[in-house]
């Protein structure tokens, strides 16, 4: 019994640091950053369509002006956020009131962009955010 399992140690040895760093990376990526893209010009000129985005999954608070990669009716979105709980904005003509925990988000390049100005419930649920963008990736 021994020999076999210095036989199969033996084997296996050479894959125990690929699968270690492989699930290093998998563990991060799946709690801490968030690798996305950036397939439409609605952010541009700040994100460039095509282009890749590393998200922050760990933020304290965020403010208006951050932009944010959240979840929308099935779809990743990337916007910024233009309003935040408690301030009133302009939505299909009417003033209405930011909800606790939630966002009115914009996209950096208004005239090609479906943001919180053309949806039905124009928030985005604090619940709903995956992460704070933390860099583009050139």
């Amino acid at each position: 019994l021994e020999v076999t399992m210095k036989l199969l140690f033996k084997k296996i040895r050479p894959f125990i640091i690929p699968v270690v760093i492989t699930l290093a990376v998998v563990i991060l990526f799946h709690s801490i950053f968030f690798l996305g893209y950036v397939p439409t010009e609605s952010m541009e000129p700040t994100l460039e369509t095509g282009s890749l985005i590393l998200g922050l999954r760990c933020y304290d608070d965020l403010q208006n002006s951050d932009i944010i990669i959240f979840r929308h009716d099935g779809s990743y979105l990337v916007k910024r956020i233009a309003a935040s709980a408690g301030e009133t904005v302009v939505h299909q003509n009417k003033l209405v009131i930011v909800p606790e925990d939630s966002f009115f988000v914009l996209g950096d390049n208004a005239d090609n962009s479906l943001d919180s100005r053309h949806w039905e419930n124009p928030f985005v649920s604090l619940d709903d955010v995956m992460a704070k963008l933390l860099l583009p990736i050139e």
